[in-house]
């Protein structure tokens, strides 16, 4: 049976998924194989019960938050290869905004799994000569005077992409930057739950632009080619219904 691109990225997905799955389980089950011990499974149970609730619950959160940007075949690829927060979904994003193409369409479907891709396959490329120049460049990465540049990294990449969208947005960005900074300024959301503020900036950003619209200070982007394409096929669409009317009298 022949199926659509959308029903193949999902089988695609679901099946590397499950095989993703089962190579992470291989580890520990070899280990047990080759030493011939078990897991304290009664340790094992508090340890699961213990961080099994937070993970889930990210799980779930980032499902919600990160597919709608990445597009079906984005996000099976991101979660299979990991690094999503900092490589994946930075990569698809800037590769979406340079081609002017929105991600909840068809072409952002395809553009958004072709820049992840590349990513994997560039981080992979990376890993390699990393773990082939390791030791001749452990002096190098463990100089003092390095440090603080290894310790920036992050945030300068954050940085540079919240300073592009921000200002293209300020508007809507300034309430879920304030509550972020009130937040994690006063201490109340320690930096192990920072996943689960994403949706919660998210949701405040939605309403803060529909309260905005609402008030004026947001115009409809009508400028957008996307918007003014699909204005233009409801006029059409109008008119065509106004001309059958006037006919038919």
């Amino acid at each position: 049976m022949k199926r659509s691109y959308l029903d193949q990225v999902h089988y695609d997905g679901k099946v590397w998924g499950f095989i993703g799955a089962g190579i992470m389980l291989m580890f520990p089950a070899a280990l047990c194989i080759i030493f011939n011990v078990l897991p304290d499974w009664n340790g094992l149970l508090w340890g699961f019960i213990g961080v099994a609730p937070l993970f889930w619950t990210v799980g779930i959160i980032e499902v919600f938050t990160y597919v709608p940007m990445l597009g079906a075949g984005g996000a099976y690829l991101s979660f299979i290869t990991g690094n999503i927060s900092n490589l994946k979904l930075p990569c698809a994003l800037n590769t979406l905004e340079q081609t002017g193409v929105k991600p909840d369409t068809e072409e952002g479907e395809i553009i958004s799994t072709i820049s992840i891709a590349v990513s994997s396959i560039v981080t992979t490329i990376i890993i390699v000569i990393g773990v082939i120049a390791i030791i001749p460049l452990t002096p190098i990465l463990e100089n003092e005077t390095l440090t603080p540049a290894f310790d920036s990294i992050l945030p300068a990449l954050f940085g540079g992409l919240g300073v592009v969208y921000i200002s293209k947005n300020w508007k809507i960005a300034l309430a879920p930057v304030i509550f972020m900074l009130i937040v994690f300024s006063t201490g109340l959301v320690g930096s192990s739950l920072v996943s689960i503020m994403v949706p919660v900036g998210a949701i405040i950003a939605i309403f803060a632009a529909r309260i905005m619209y609402k008030k004026g200070f947001l115009k409809a982007d009508f400028e957008n080619p996307a918007v003014k394409e699909m204005q233009e096929i409801m006029d059409n669409d109008n008119n065509n219904v106004l001309n059958s009317e006037e006919n038919d009298k």
